[in-house]
C-alpha cells in the first residue's frame, strides 16, 4: 500500500514538474517562433519578379534597339517602328540600349507608354547614362540591366535654357509619372520621385545615406542594384541576354534609316522653326522680285524639308501637304485676282493649317509659326533696306522708270487740243467719242452726261486723256 501510494504520489510529482516546464518553454519559444512566422510571411509578401524567359523557351530572336542621343519626336517614331517590327516577328526579347542625356518629356512619355505596352519581354540595358527622360524610359521596361560605371536618374524638369522648372503642376505630374513607372515594375516609387523633385527628402537605407532637400537623386550602377533600380550589373549585351534566360538566340539590330536620321534632325524644335523662318522669308522676298529667283527656290526647299521630316516621322499626312499647297495657291491667286482679301485669308489659313496638321504637336507648331512670321518679316525688311541702293538689290528689283526725262514718250502730247471745239459723236457717260477739228478723239467729260451732237470744248489733258465739257458758246 505504501509502495503503491508512494508510487502514486511520486508519479504526480514528476508530472507536475513537466507540467510546469512545458508552459515555461512555450513562453520562451513562442516569441521566437512567432517572429519566424512573421519573417516568413514578410518574405512571402515581397513581390518576386518572374523570369523573363521560361526555361523551355530559352531560344529565339532578340531585337536590339538603340535609344541614343537626345530624346525627341523622331526617336519616338523610330522606336514605335522598331517595337512593332519585333512584335510582328514574335521576338523572344526586346533589348533597349540606352545612352541619353534626356530630352522632350512629351516624347519620353510616348516612348515609355509604347515600351510598357509591348507584347514581348523588354530589358533596358543602360550603356552609359539614362538621365532625365531617359530614366523614365528605362523604368518602363520589364527589367533594367546596367553596365559598370553607368548611371540613372537626375530627372528634374528643365526648360530649353536648362533652368529648373518651378511650376508645382509640372513637377507634380512628372513625379507621379516616374513613380507610377517605378512601382509598376516593383521598384520604390519615392526614389523615382527623388530623381525629379529637389524638395523631397529620401532616405536610402541600403546605401546608408539620405537625399537631402535641394538635391536631385542620381544612382550609379552599383547603387541602383542595391536599391532595386537595377536587376543586374553586366558588361555586355550578350551577358544581359543570357541573364534574361536566353540560351540560344539570333540577334536583329534595328537601326534608324538615313531618312529617319534626317527626320530626327529636321523635326527637332530648333531646326523645324528655322526651316519655317527660311521658308517664309524666301516666299516673302520672292513677292518683291520680278520673275522666279533664288529666294523663292530657297523658301520652297525649306518648306519641302519641313514636310519631309514630319512625313517620315509619321506626323504629317498627305492631307496636310495638300492643305499647305492650297494655301500657297490662294496667295498666288490673290496677286493676280484681287478678291478684297478673301483669297489672302484663305491662303494664310491653308498655310497655317497645313503646318499645324503636319507637326507632332499642333499648338507648338502654330507657336513656332508665329515666331517664324515675326523673324521672317524682320529679315525681309532688313534685306530690302540693306540692298536698296546696292547692285545686288538692283538685280532683283526693276527700278527703271518710263518717263519723258528718261527719253520714253509713249504717245504724242495732247496739250495742243486744249481750247479747241468739236461735236460729240457718241453719248459721253462720261467717256465717249468726239470730233474735234475733223479728228476723231476718245474724250471724257467731267462726269456729266453729254448727248450725241452736242458742241463740246476741250478743257484739259491728263496724259492720254482729253477732258471736255459742253461749249458754253453754243
Amino acid at each position: 500500500m505504501l509502495r503503491k501510494k508512494r508510487s502514486i504520489v511520486g508519479e504526480p510529482g514528476r508530472g507536475g514538474l513537466k507540467a510546469l516546464l512545458l508552459p515555461l518553454a512555450l513562453l520562451i519559444l513562442l516569441p521566437v517562433f512567432g517572429w519566424g512566422m512573421q519573417a516568413a510571411s514578410a518574405e512571402e509578401q515581397v513581390p518576386q519578379k518572374p523570369a523573363l524567359i521560361s526555361s523551355d523557351s530559352g531560344s529565339g530572336t532578340v531585337y536590339i534597339v538603340p535609344v541614343e542621343s537626345t530624346i525627341e519626336r523622331g526617336l519616338a517614331a523610330f522606336l514605335d517602328r522598331a517595337i512593332t517590327e519585333a512584335e510582328e516577328a514574335k521576338a523572344a526579347l526586346l533589348l533597349l540600349k540606352i545612352d541619353t542625356p534626356g530630352g522632350s518629356l512629351q516624347s519620353a512619355g510616348e516612348i515609355g507608354s509604347r515600351i510598357a505596352s509591348a507584347k514581348i519581354p523588354t530589358v533596358a540595358y543602360v550603356e552609359a547614362k539614362a538621365a532625365s527622360a531617359g530614366a523614365y524610359i528605362a523604368l518602363n521596361a520589364d527589367r533594367i540591366v546596367m553596365t559598370p560605371g553607368s548611371s540613372i536618374g537626375a530627372a528634374m524638369v528643365v526648360d530649353s535654357a536648362g533652368e529648373a522648372v518651378e511650376s508645382p503642376k509640372i513637377v507634380s505630374f512628372w513625379s507621379s509619372e516616374m513613380q507610377s513607372a517605378a512601382e509598376k515594375n516593383g521598384r520604390k516609387g519615392e526614389i523615382a520621385v527623388g530623381m525629379v523633385d529637389p524638395h523631397l527628402v529620401v532616405e536610402l537605407k541600403e546605401l546608408g545615406r539620405t537625399k537631402e532637400r535641394g538635391q536631385i537623386l542620381s544612382l550609379t550602377a552599383n547603387e541602383a542594384l542595391q536599391v532595386g533600380y537595377s536587376d543586374a550589373v553586366l558588361s555586355s549585351t550578350d551577358e544581359a541576354i543570357r541573364w534574361a534566360g536566353m540560351e540560344h538566340w539570333s540577334t536583329v539590330e534595328v537601326k534608324p534609316t538615313i531618312a529617319e536620321r534626317l527626320s530626327r534632325w529636321l523635326t527637332s524644335d530648333g531646326i523645324s522653326t528655322l526651316l519655317l523662318i527660311i521658308g517664309l522669308a524666301g516666299i516673302f522676298i520672292e513677292v518683291f522680285v520680278p520673275g522666279f529667283g533664288a529666294p523663292g527656290i530657297t523658301g520652297l526647299v525649306a518648306f519641302a524639308l519641313y514636310f519631309f521630316g514630319q512625313y517620315i516621322a509619321g506626323f504629317a499626312g498627305i492631307e496636310s501637304i495638300v492643305l499647305f499647297l492650297l494655301g500657297i495657291l490662294f496667295l498666288l491667286l490673290e496677286i493676280f485676282l484681287p478678291s478684297f482679301g478673301i483669297l489672302f485669308v484663305l491662303g494664310v489659313a491653308g498655310i497655317a493649317g497645313g503646318i499645324g496638321m503636319a507637326a507632332y504637336d499642333t499648338g507648338d507648331a502654330l507657336q513656332s509659326l508665329g515666331i517664324a512670321v515675326l523673324i521672317a518679316a524682320v529679315i525681309v525688311a532688313a534685306f530690302a533696306y540693306i540692298f536698296r541702293k546696292k547692285g545686288i538689290w538692283n538685280r532683283f528689283v526693276l527700278r527703271e522708270q518710263l518717263t519723258k526725262e528718261e527719253g520714253f514718250v509713249p504717245n504724242e502730247g495732247r496739250e495742243e487740243w486744249i481750247g479747241k471745239t468739236g461735236v460729240a459723236l457718241t453719248p459721253l457717260r462720261p467717256a465717249g467719242t468726239a470730233e474735234v477739228e475733223g479728228t476723231r478723239l476718245d474724250v471724257v467729260s467731267f462726269g456729266d452726261y453729254i448727248e450725241t451732237g452736242t458742241r463740246i470744248r476741250v478743257m484739259a489733258t491728263d496724259g492720254t486723256r482729253i477732258v471736255v465739257q459742253k461749249d458754253s458758246a453754243e
